[in-house]
């Protein structure tokens, strides 16, 4: 299972801006897909964005126009640029992988933070 480390969380006022990394200890073109996860305080998990193999892009409802997920296969890279952030984005961010088109996404790192303030 590829290993995930998740960085460039912080706090941001509403209206701002960030860009989550992920890097990965093995090829993430290996993987059918690669993808954005957050988990908010007393929520479920909610997938946010994940990009497939072939390029395709998936948004949540809740960060469609705002929030652009990449890849870097060369460099085994996952990014999330997060832009106009609002209060509801607080949560903490988790990149993970999809093996198959039939299988879930796991292999979550540690997660950064991500905090939005008034």
């Amino acid at each position: 299972q590829v290993q995930l480390v998740e960085s460039g969380g912080g706090l941001v006022q509403a209206g701002g801006s960030l860009r989550l990394s992920c890097a990965a200890s093995g090829v993430i073109a290996n993987y059918n897909a690669m993808g954005w996860s957050r988990q908010a305080p007393g929520k479920e998990r909610e997938l946010v964005a994940h990009v497939t193999r072939g390029g395709y892009k998936d948004y949540a409802d809740s960060v469609k126009g705002r929030f652009t997920i990449s890849r870097d296969n060369a460099k085994n890279m996952v990014y999330l640029q997060m832009n106009s952030l609002n209060v509801e984005d607080t949560a903490v961010y988790y990149c993970g992988a999809r093996a198959t088109d039939w299988s879930s996404f796991g292999g979550w790192g540690q997660g950064t933070q991500v905090t939005v303030s008034e």
